[in-house]
């Protein structure tokens, strides 16, 4: 399995947690939830990366890389020792300055054996 690139994030990185649970919704209001799968809290990590454009070409490489062949990769979030899986859906990247780009990308969690 790939490593992400060891870049580091601008700290606007923001965490969203996507918890799996399934409501069923009853007369009068009332409802019941439960929580489902083996991994029920899945997060998604929204990030933005400003690098020199040669940095910047590695990461999207990495990235097309990833798209290609359909395989997730392990990377460390901020604030985090512990690395994970990950897929990376879309991805964005502005030229802004003279020779330096920002990569905004969103970083799905995944579990796989």
């Amino acid at each position: 399995m790939a490593t992400f690139p060891s870049y580091k994030p601008l700290y606007s990185a923001t965490k969203a947690n996507k918890p799996k649970v399934r409501t069923i919704s009853f007369g009068d209001g009332y409802e019941q939830r439960l929580s489902f799968g083996l991994n029920q809290r899945p997060v998604e990590w929204s990030l933005r990366f400003d690098l020199a454009n040669t940095d910047a070409d590695a990461i999207e490489d990495f990235l097309n890389d990833r798209a290609d062949d359909g395989a997730s990769f392990t990377w460390t979030p901020p604030e985090s020792a512990t690395p994970g899986q990950w897929v990376c859906d879309s991805w964005n990247r502005e030229l802004h300055e003279f020779k330096r780009s920002r990569i905004d990308a969103t970083f799905r969690q995944v579990f796989e054996p």
